[in-house]
């Protein structure tokens, strides 16, 4: 069964790009953000770091993603347990948490 990648971010554009990720390489995205292999989150809006935590702590692995400006918002996300990277990397961390053998993802 493909992993399935839950893509919780406000911009479309932005989402459209994550999806092609997942797509090429063979995951699948899904609505489902609690039976989700790998959770893609904006760290922008309110309440972001709360749903990182819970997600981390239910054993989901999360890349967080968010301007470079916002540097203390990286590493709160980083604190809450998820891989954080700027908007410029986050395709590219994404096709490599994906691309590896065993997605890169725990289980």
């Amino acid at each position: 069964m493909p992993r399935q990648v839950f893509l919780g971010t406000r911009d479309l554009l932005f989402r459209s790009k994550l999806a092609r990720v997942v797509a090429a390489t063979g995951a699948e995205l899904t609505r489902d953000e609690v039976a989700c292999d790998l959770a893609v989150l904006e760290i922008e809006p309110a309440g972001s770091m709360d749903r990182i935590a819970a997600l981390v702590a239910r054993g989901t692995p999360v890349l967080a993603y968010g301007s470079h400006v916002q540097a203390d918002l990286l590493r709160a996300a980083r604190d809450a347990g998820a891989a954080a990277v700027p908007n410029s990397q986050v395709e590219e961390r994404l096709r490599e948490l994906l691309g590896t053998a065993d997605g890169g993802l725990p289980g």
